[in-house]
């Protein structure tokens, strides 16, 4: 076993070092999540419903995942430093993301908008300096 232990161990903020991180990732799939909403409350078909709840679902996810990697990969230490709500607002912002797998009310999409909006504004201000 000791053949297969490592000599060096490389430390990395993403798992292929890319640097491609944007909130928009998360907004994209946050604002489908709104959208398969309002196309929800819109409709009698239970069939298209049905299929509104799976793809909502699956797009709130994605946002979850999206926020998550800008959370554990992009941000750094010195930007919790300058921006000290940050846990907590992605910590919300994921929360609301939850919300939003279990409820087919479009404020809920409208509200994890704004917390992304939150941390677009952030992120962009942390791209600036």
């Amino acid at each position: 076993m000791h053949l297969f232990k490592p000599h060096k161990v490389a430390h990395a903020h993403c798992d292929l070092m890319c640097g491609v991180y944007d909130p928009a990732q998360a907004r994209i799939e946050a604002q489908s999540v709104k959208a398969i909403a309002e196309k929800y409350q819109a409709s009698d078909d239970e069939v298209f419903r049905q299929r509104c709840v799976i793809l909502k679902e699956q797009r709130a996810e994605l946002a979850k995942h999206h926020l998550w990697v800008l959370w554990t990969d992009y941000f750094k230490p010195p930007h919790v430093e300058q921006f000290p709500n940050l846990h907590d607002l992605f910590w919300r912002a994921t929360k609301k993301a939850g919300d939003a797998k279990k409820s087919m009310d479009p404020a809920v999409g409208q509200e994890l908008l704004d917390l992304i909006d939150e941390i677009a504004d952030i992120f962009q201000q942390t791209k600036q300096a």
